[in-house]
């Protein structure tokens, strides 16, 4: 959750040019490569062939928008992650309920979504193909775990998880807004300082699960000790952080001309953060409540 190979991915295609072939000429009319130029005023002739007049129908057509070149729009990725977020609300709540009527299955439950969406985000973002049903299954997962884990930290700690959602949403905005003004800037030297930081978070998350599992911190592993607040404040701000990247990475794809397809990896990259968000506030209001 701490790292998102999908944006780093389009990121580097986009540098490569990977999107050229959806590109256009000066002027804004697409051409294939070694179409021939018609020149300016000309007129058919007595001989001229229907291929002729195809070939100049053609280019005085009004150039074609993205809708008819395949190309990825705002509202393509707009579409696919309320799509994808509906399916993770949806099997949340169905955890929810089930997992609260059952808490023995909570841990079980827990674990195969955390460890199973974690090991789908890499093979989705390494993926040379866009696999829709695998990224489907991915939001899937991710309801199953975070149905688990929010129902059980609300026993816990009650009503922690509606300030944890509260917050996920304010924050949501308050970083679209910011990185839309200009206050929050996205730059290449960023991008590669979040991106060390966030593999460093997920090691030491990995690390941390592992300590817990043999008691330390009383089952908060390194998160139940003193530093726990200050480690938890990170976490939040490298996963905020990581919205504006999503929201840069977004731009950057429509405004490349990025294919459609892409928009299935978008909405996949941006859910997996606001999962990841939640997820970090959950603990930060948890262990402020346990202080």
């Amino acid at each position: 959750m701490a790292v998102n190979p999908v944006f780093n991915r389009i990121d580097r295609e986009a540098a490569q040019r990977a999107y050229a072939g959806f590109g256009q000429q000066a002027g804004g009319h697409a051409s294939a490569q070694g179409a021939p130029t018609i020149p300016a005023g000309y007129q058919p002739g007595p001989s001229e062939t229907l291929t002729d007049r195809q070939l100049r129908d053609m280019y005085a057509q009004t150039p074609a928008g993205p809708a008819q070149t395949g190309r990825l729009t705002l509202d393509d990725v707009v579409v696919k992650s309320l799509m994808l977020f509906g399916v993770v609300l949806a099997v949340t709540a169905a955890t929810w309920f089930y997992v609260g009527a059952q808490p023995g299955v909570a841990m079980p439950v827990w674990l195969l979504g955390m460890f199973g969406s974690l090991a789908l985000s890499f093979a989705i973002g390494f993926s040379k193909q866009v696999n829709v049903p695998l990224i489907m299954v991915h939001a899937v997962l991710q309801g199953l775990f975070l149905g688990a884990v929010s129902v059980t930290f609300n026993a816990m700690y009650p009503g922690v998880v509606t300030t944890a959602v509260v917050a996920t949403m304010a924050t949501f905005a308050g970083m679209f807004i910011g990185w839309k003004a200009g206050f929050i800037k996205v730059t290449s030297k960023s991008r590669r300082i979040f991106g060390m930081m966030a593999m460093g978070y997920l090691v030491f998350l990995l690390v941390n699960i592992g300590a817990s599992f043999l008691g330390f911190g009383d089952g908060w592993g390194i998160y139940g000790g003193p530093l726990g607040i200050l480690v938890s404040l990170f976490g939040v701000g490298l996963a905020s952080y990581s919205l504006a990247v999503d929201f840069d990475s977004i731009d950057r794809a429509v405004s490349g001309g990025a294919p459609e397809k892409y928009s299935w990896l978008l909405a996949h990259g941006l859910v997996a953060t606001l999962v990841w968000l939640y997820i970090e506030f959950l603990r930060l209001f948890s262990i402020l409540q346990r202080s």
